[in-house]
């Protein structure tokens, strides 16, 4: 079955209303093929049908739908340039005039599956000597229900491993038997984070463009939301903004990915040159 263009813009409309996520032009063979493999997992053969399913979602298959769209490019110390800043100038930043019961709140928004906010757990224990003075509590969020179950299993392979120094990957995960790295990445195995790094990071699905569901989070000390926002369009991206916004404590810190900036919509972001990277803060008087 092929989609006619007036059902494939049906459907990216519905991904939109979801999401927020936009999809280009150039991009309507893949959500054909999204589809018609859900169409397949559900036995149904005509869109119709299918999306009587969806507004039914007697059976969750609106989360299938979304899971099928999501990208979960990602591996450890991605744009580790801010994982400098975290432990160079921004945790200094939030512990200032903070009480040590006070805790320090990071959140990974989208978190695919887990390599940001285990890359930011090991960063810490790794290159912030004051980390076991202070209760700090990570949070990995996604909307895609798939990738937090691998998240949660923390299962790796090399090339998510790849950027991690081989004594890294020996202190902080385990691989079936005693092979070294290089042999392991051969054979094809996989590596498994540690049940101890594992309970020190928790797992919620999220939806950036759902202020509501977000809030439920409370508020964070840090937040980095990199590589989605280039996702969305202009209305997506204010709804998102205003959503990290609101998620961040006043004084809080939003890092974005290397190609994603506030420029394009109105913030009451403060943006924030540090040495190592530029982020976004929210203002210490900012109401909202």
């Amino acid at each position: 079955m092929t989609l006619t263009e007036p059902d494939l813009t049906r459907i990216c409309d519905l991904l939109y209303r979801q999401t927020g996520i936009l999809v280009p032009g150039n991009r309507r063979a893949f959500v054909e093929r999204r589809v018609l493999e859900r169409l397949r997992a559900t036995g149904l053969t005509t869109l119709p049908a299918y999306l009587a399913r969806l507004r039914a979602d007697a059976d969750g298959e609106v989360q299938h739908f979304v899971n099928a769209f999501t990208v979960n490019e990602t591996y450890f110390n991605r744009e580790e340039h801010q994982l400098h800043c975290l432990t160079g100038s921004l945790i200094d930043a939030v512990i200032a005039g903070r009480a040590l019961n006070d805790p320090i709140r990071i959140w990974s928004m989208p978190c695919a599956t887990g390599e940001e906010p285990y890359s930011v757990a090991i960063w810490l224990l790794e290159h912030w000597p004051a980390v076991d003075d202070w209760e700090v509590e990570i949070v990995g969020s996604d909307i895609d229900t798939r990738a937090l179950a691998a998240a949660e299993a923390g299962r790796y392979g090399a090339r998510a491993l790849g950027r991690l120094p081989p004594a890294l990957v020996s202190r902080y995960f385990t691989v079936e038997d005693r092979s070294s790295f290089e042999e392991a990445s051969s054979q094809g195995r996989t590596w498994r984070i540690l049940p101890e790094l594992r309970g020190s990071v928790r797992f919620s699905r999220r939806n950036l463009v759902d202020g509501a569901g977000m809030a439920q989070e409370g508020r964070f000390d840090i937040v980095f939301c990199r590589n989605v926002l280039i996702y969305f369009d202009d209305a997506s991206r204010k709804i998102a903004a205003a959503n990290l916004f609101t998620a961040l404590r006043p004084g809080g810190f939003l890092c974005l990915g290397h190609t994603e900036s506030m420029a394009r919509i109105p913030s009451r972001f403060r943006t924030r040159r540090f040495p190592e990277a530029i982020v976004y803060q929210r203002p210490e008087d900012a109401h909202g």
